[in-house]
């Protein structure tokens, strides 16, 4: 089993993990009836309406 010969240092470990802890905010689109953002395709969940049908009874 390999095992490492230096300690590996906090700069190059934080390195190799900084891209995979940035967060990106959700891509929100606004809803063609209520004009709310809403995540893409998905029910709007102010109107409940999708690709202009009432999609669930309120």
């Amino acid at each position: 089993m390999a095992v490492p010969k230096r300690k590996t240092s906090k700069a190059r470990r934080d390195k190799r993990r900084s891209p995979n802890m940035k967060m990106k905010a959700p891509g929100l689109s606004i809803c063609p009836q209520c004009h709310e953002p809403k995540l893409p395709h998905r029910v709007c969940p102010n109107c409940n309406y999708y690709d202009g049908k009432d999609v669930m009874e309120s």
